[in-house]
């Protein structure tokens, strides 16, 4: 099976890197220290501060292969790489949604920076792929679980 792509814009891929950088230098030096403190308090077995310790450093260690994966597959979108013709990952998407009348902006981004909070959907969510490969003026029907959303592309740019 081969790996999917990951797209990241060049801040997405500076915040990946400083999570990595973070992990490795701070909170793997953190961790051992807690771990070390709770072998001193003995017996092992029933000690759940070590418990803990031991299942953080799992969970840093599960991060930094997952953000080692992602930063081996990314390919960088730059502001030259979006055309803003047609809807892509790196696009500013203004859409109307036909039923409300609300205006919303959205940025498509990789899955690895999505921030719906942010505005930034990614490209795989069911917007971002009802979306791509759309110019200004289309409506798209987007499926999500309460029915169909239509939406109106009213503009695209960086």
């Amino acid at each position: 099976m081969s790996e999917k792509e990951v797209f990241l814009t060049p801040e997405g891929l500076t915040k990946l890197e400083q999570e990595l950088e973070d992990l490795k230098t701070v909170k793997r030096k953190e961790v051992a220290a807690r771990i070390k403190e709770a072998i001193s308090f003995g017996d092992i077995s029933e000690n759940s501060e070590y418990e803990e310790a031991k299942n953080e450093q799992a969970f840093i260690e599960g991060r930094i292969l997952t953000l080692e994966k992602m930063l081996r597959k990314a390919t960088i979108i730059t502001n030259d790489d979006v055309d803003t013709g047609v809807v892509s990952v790196g696009s500013r998407v203004k859409l109307k949604d036909l039923e409300f009348g609300d205006i919303v902006d959205y940025t498509i981004v990789g899955s690895a920076e999505s921030d719906p909070m942010n505005n930034k959907i990614s490209n795989e969510s069911p917007v971002g792929q009802a979306l791509l490969g759309k110019s200004k003026g289309a409506v798209v029907d987007v499926n999500v679980p309460a029915g169909v959303i239509q939406y109106e592309i009213l503009d695209i740019n960086l």
